[in-house]
């Protein structure tokens, strides 16, 4: 038995988070399609009573069959929307966590707006797939169902019935083929056109700046004479087979009616039977049902493989090791990183920062600083080579003890959370983070890194102090700066600042940089800087050239090489 590809084992996976929904919509389907096969016979039983003038409780069955397919189609609607709305919540959670497990790297590889529109196009569609399987199968009961009831009724009206079908079938096979390519077609050009959407609205101030707003909107919207060719291929497609049905559907009902009627004339059916014969021909024949839900099959199927593909990628592996005893020594041994495209960023790092030091590591543009300073706090893992914290490596660690060991700040960080009290705790323990009791301000873990940061002024300034919403409170880049340095100084033992002082002022950098150097616990310092007056402040400076680092020692040192000093002087570094 072949085994099942991505999309087909996430599908299978789907269909079962629709849980107790898909069961009971299975149930109800099927009753449905009981009922429907039933209602036929008890007519054709019910006229024969009638012709031959004798009481009888067909009628009575008729009629309850008739309620029993109104109760079973609304509770169908209903399981269905239930079980697919429990479905593509559990994919759009696995999904996301997916994707915030795997290294910075690969989900790099994906736009945003491409990453949103499987998340919450893509995810949709495919969360319909435990509906489209039970409605798919149970849309094949009346067809075959007929088949069967009229090869029961007559041999001669079965074998009518089957040989139609046979030819809505291949009919129905073709659709599923081209429909698949279109609607595959026009979901991954819809991801790209989101892609670029996002990345316009990114850089919004300098597009209206650079007043290229009509080229940026060209450049968008360069995709949709591709769009609206896969839209409508898909729809002809959807067309032609609808009306494909729809003409052979009552040519078969009609060959069905005419057999029926010479097999009345013969003596081979009672009246009864003809009726009961021309309901199950205009059952079996009427295919609208199956070629909808084919088509819900097939964006589902298409949807499927959008989201199986970042799903294919491997996640980062922890350990479940605690924090080792030490002060936060940082070690890197032949590390190396390559992009992509496999071109090398960094080459066979080797690199020891003592516990408690700080390292400044400078370069020009494009030598690897920041990929490095990502490496030392496990963003990603290196291609080659390990990083060691206090002699174990990172990948021993477990999450919690990462998260407290090891903390990040960035040049333009994002701030993750409901409020500017929640961005800031983010690194703290839960019972720290969480929102302070009563009319408290912050919580004390909270204010004192806040301070630490130099931004607690800052905030207490915004309309509702720690309590604004990030939405609501208007930061500048440099505020927006010491909330992620806030965020990141609860490290117990590395602090990596990746340019995260870059839009700050002189004075309050030097500030920063001092409670940096003096914070408690003498934690070691990895700081990623572009300017002389930090690395003048290091214990050692890591000077990185090529990918590999040049040289390093005390800022003083090193400044006596003309090379290094260039690293600093305008245009020295392009970042």
């Amino acid at each position: 038995m072949p085994t099942p590809t991505g999309p087909d084992r996430l599908l299978r996976r789907v269909v079962r988070d629709g849980g107790g929904w898909t069961g009971l919509l299975t149930v109800v389907a099927l009753i449905g399609a009981a009922a429907e096969l039933a209602l036929p016979a008890s007519l054709g039983f019910a006229v024969d009573a009638a012709v031959g003038g004798t009481a009888s409780w067909w009628p009575a069955v008729a009629c309850a069959l008739v309620v029993i397919l109104l109760t079973t189609d609304i509770l169908g609607d209903v399981a269905a929307g239930y079980g697919a709305a429990r479905a593509t919540a559990l994919l759009r959670r696995r999904l996301l966590r997916h994707l915030f497990a795997c290294d910075v790297r690969t989900v790099r590889r994906y736009p945003v707006g491409d990453l949103v529109g499987r998340l919450v196009g893509q995810a949709t569609d495919a969360g319909q797939a435990g509906t489209a399987v039970v409605f798919g199968v149970v849309a094949l009961l009346p067809p075959v169902g007929s088949v069967v009831a009229l090869t029961l009724i007559e041999p001669l009206l079965g074998l009518t019935l089957l040989g139609g079908l046979a030819v809505l079938a291949v009919l129905m096979r073709a659709f599923v083929t081209d429909a698949s390519a279109a609607v595959t077609g026009y979901q991954r050009v819809l991801g790209a056109i989101a892609g670029r959407l996002l990345e316009a609205l990114g850089g919004a101030r300098t597009i209206a700046a650079a007043a290229t707003v009509d080229q940026e909107r060209e450049r968008v919207l360069s995709a949709l004479p591709e769009l609206r060719g896969y839209g409508q291929l898909g729809w002809r497609l959807l067309a032609r087979a609808s009306a494909r049905t729809a003409a052979v559907g009552p040519l078969l009902q009609a060959a069905v009616v005419a057999v029926g009627g010479y097999a009345l004339t013969v003596g081979w059916l009672t009246p009864g039977q003809l009726v009961a014969a021309m309901q199950y021909a205009a059952l079996g024949a009427g295919l609208g049902a199956v070629l909808a839900t084919l088509h819900r099959l097939v964006r589902a199927r298409a949807a499927a493989n959008r989201i199986a593909e970042p799903l294919a990628h491997p996640t980062r592996r922890y350990g479940d090791e605690p924090l080792p005893s030490g002060q936060g020594e940082l070690r890197l041994c032949g590390v190396g990183v390559r992009s992509g495209d496999g071109r090398p960023v960094l080459r066979g790092i080797d690199l020891l920062v003592p516990a408690g030091a700080t390292l400044a590591v400078v370069g020009r543009s494009g030598v690897g600083k920041s990929t490095l300073a990502a490496v030392a706090g496990r963003l990603h893992d290196p291609d080659a080579g390990e990083v060691l914290l206090d002699g174990v490596p990172l990948h021993r660690l477990s999450p919690g003890a990462l998260r407290r060991g090891v903390g990040q700040a960035f040049d333009r960080p994002v701030l993750v959370g409901d409020t500017v009290h929640d961005a800031i705790g983010l690194a703290l323990p839960d019972e720290s983070a969480g929102p302070p009791a009563g009319a408290a301000p912050a919580t004390p873990e909270v204010l004192a890194v806040a301070r630490a940061a130099q931004v607690a002024d800052v905030v207490d300034r915004l309309p509702d102090g720690f309590r604004t919403r990030l939405t609501e409170a208007p930061l500048s880049g440099g505020e927006a700066q010491r909330i992620g340095l806030a965020r990141a100084f609860p490290a117990q033992r590395l602090l990596i600042l990746d340019d995260a002082t870059s839009s700050l002022d002189t004075a309050t950098e030097h500030r920063i940089s001092r409670a940096v150097t003096e914070g408690v616990g003498g934690r070691t310092r990895l700081v990623v800087t572009h300017r002389a007056a930090t690395a003048a402040t290091a214990d050692l400076v890591a000077w990185l050239d090529g990918g590999r680092v040049r040289a390093v020692g005390p800022h003083r040192r090193l400044w006596a090489d003309p090379d290094y000093r260039a690293v600093f002087t305008p245009g020295g570094d392009l970042r």
